[in-house]
């Protein structure tokens, strides 16, 4: 599980009490931040996409059961206050001390219990497993699993821990990420890193379509390893991310299966990447997962509105993968066994492969099925 606190120089920590939690990491290093594309933007978000041009970071405090959204100025002077709360508990200067926050949209912070939690947590701040799983169950709101991940390349790691599991879409969804890494990275080359891997990871995670108003992916790079490979690193950082956006879609709200969608023979990468996104974004797919129900027949149709170029009679569609895949579209003839297809919905994690037959793009989008887990969560969200 150890996946932070694996990096040298990062220390971590965390509480809950009850809906409420604050988690502190303190890590010094060059930094980088990609965030939401949703025109209302969290207090924390608006604040730290300021700060990151620092390109530094000495440490981050991040709390959940607040989102501290649509707070107006008041938001921007409790997220500024956060900031100088989690510097004074780590003991770095507050300007680069990242904020983050989760939770219901409309509400003001406690800063009184923030500061309160942030001073129980100040002297225990740890380079363990331990530490580091307080942090990550601190920052869960709906979320059932702590979410870590370490790639560890030739000479340097990559790591980090994230929550989310509803309110999840392209640009991203309701998600903390909170990387790490031992490689000396220049800021302009960890921003560009960080961007191409959120892209190709959590802007290609769809539990249930919607933006969120708090998400955000940090990184830190503390360099206790020296100077590495750019691509090298770009691929590590990759990894990561990817890793953990799939624990993210295998954690949405009611969730039961796992949707992974891959798409080949698209025009370009993006547009492999659209069509893989609006597939597992379908809520009739979704819905047909959760059934196990072979209707293949709305993986085709949800293709075909992705906005894409293509010849709906050359494509092949599969379920599956490798030696066993079940095919169920033939270069555009039906082929589908549907006893076995349903079959193949049983487990935990279902896999459909499309081939557009219109070009070289390809790229991979992870989803969840659809259940009435997720409107009992969500009907009752704040109540």
């Amino acid at each position: 599980m150890r996946s932070i606190c694996a990096i040298e120089g990062v220390e971590a920590a965390g509480v809950k009490d009850g809906k409420f939690g604050l988690a502190l990491v303190r890590a010094e290093g060059t930094a980088a931040g990609v965030f939401t594309s949703n025109l209302v933007r969290a207090a924390p978000v608006e604040l730290m996409m300021e700060r990151v041009r620092r390109g530094r970071f000495g440490g981050l405090i991040a709390n959940s059961g607040c989102a501290n959204a649509h707070t107006g100025r008041r938001g921007i002077e409790d997220a500024a206050a956060m900031a100088a709360i989690g510097g004074s508990a780590m003991g770095i200067d507050e300007r680069e001390c990242a904020v983050a926050s989760t939770g219901v949209i409309g509400r003001y912070l406690d800063l009184d219990l923030i500061g309160r939690q942030a001073r129980g947590l100040s002297g225990s701040l740890r380079h363990d497993e331990e530490g580091e799983a307080a942090a990550a169950r601190a920052i869960m709101t709906t979320d059932l699993v702590e979410k870590h991940a370490l790639i560890e390349a030739d000479g340097f790691s990559v790591a980090g821990i994230c929550k989310g599991s509803g309110m999840i879409a392209p640009n991203m969804g309701t998600m903390l990420a909170f990387l790490y890494t031992d490689a000396a990275v220049e800021q302009p080359i960890l921003t560009a890193a960080l961007r191409l891997a959120a892209d190709r990871s959590f802007n290609r995670v769809v539990v249930d379509g919607d933006t969120s108003t708090n998400d955000v992916a940090l990184v830190t790079a503390t360099g206790t390893a020296g100077r590495v490979d750019p691509n090298r690193f770009e691929k590590a950082l990759e990894a990561c991310c990817r890793a953990l956006a799939i624990q993210i879609a295998a954690d949405g709200e009611g969730a039961t299966r796992l949707i992974e969608v891959n798409v080949t023979g698209a025009p370009e990468e993006e547009d492999a990447a659209v069509v893989a996104r609006t597939i597992v974004g379908s809520p009739l797919v979704k819905t047909a997962v959760y059934g196990q129900d072979p209707n293949w027949g709305r993986i085709v149709a949800a293709a075909g509105r992705a906005g894409v170029e293509f010849d709906p009679y050359s494509i092949s569609l599969s379920i599956g993968e490798g030696p066993s895949a079940l095919p169920l579209v033939t270069r555009g003839e039906i082929v589908v066994d549907l006893a076995r297809a349903k079959a193949a919905m049983s487990g935990k994690r279902v896999v459909f492969c499309l081939d557009l037959a219109a070009g070289e793009g390809e790229a991979t989008a992870w989803g969840c099925d659809l259940t009435e887990g997720y409107v009992e969560i969500n009907g009752k969200y704040t109540t």
